[in-house]
């Protein structure tokens, strides 16, 4: 399950203009998620993908929202108030012969606050979060094409790992 933003809206990565980004000298709260958060979160999510998925994300909410465990973990970045990134991910036990290990399937920033290590923030409080329950591995799946976040993670020092990710089509029709 993979829902790391897709490459045809990730083009905007800047931050023109003012928006809800941290100002300078202003370092966003990392917190979990919250209900009144889920509105932001898929503002942010539709404004990267250019699709609305109310149902979905009611889901997410349900399944990783607040008062989980480090097992699963939904966080937000809050910069003056608002919310303007979120991580999602979980810890998964021996999938593919491997030991448990942390799996972040979603992690986005609000195009206006890219740049200002948002990101990094999110991703580094989820860690934590997976250390803390004895995880000492994270993963991640991602289009090869989507050059944004793959750049983002490798920019934290994510590297290819040992999996290989192999797909079918099923059926008559793709």
């Amino acid at each position: 399950m993979t829902s790391v933003p897709s490459n045809a809206r990730n083009r905007r990565s800047g931050r023109a203009g003012a928006g809800p980004g941290p100002e300078a000298g202003d370092e966003p709260v990392i917190r979990p998620v919250r209900r009144a958060d889920l509105e932001q979160v898929i503002a942010i999510d539709a404004t990267v993908t250019g699709l609305e998925k109310r149902k979905y994300w009611a889901s997410v909410f349900r399944r990783y929202g607040a008062g989980r465990s480090g097992d699963k973990q939904f966080l937000v970045a809050l910069a003056q108030g608002r919310v303007v990134g979120f991580v999602i991910g979980e810890v998964r036990d021996w999938e593919f012969g491997s030991p448990p290990c942390g799996w972040v399937f979603a992690i986005d920033v609000d195009p206006q606050a890219r740049l200002a290590g948002v990101g990094s923030k999110l991703l580094s409080a989820i860690s934590v979060g997976f250390r803390r329950v004895g995880v000492r591995k994270l993963r991640t799946l991602l289009a090869r094409d989507n050059t944004l976040i793959l750049s983002f993670f490798r920019s934290q020092g994510m590297t290819a790992g040992h999996l290989i990710p192999l797909e079918m089509v099923l059926g008559g029709a793709p």
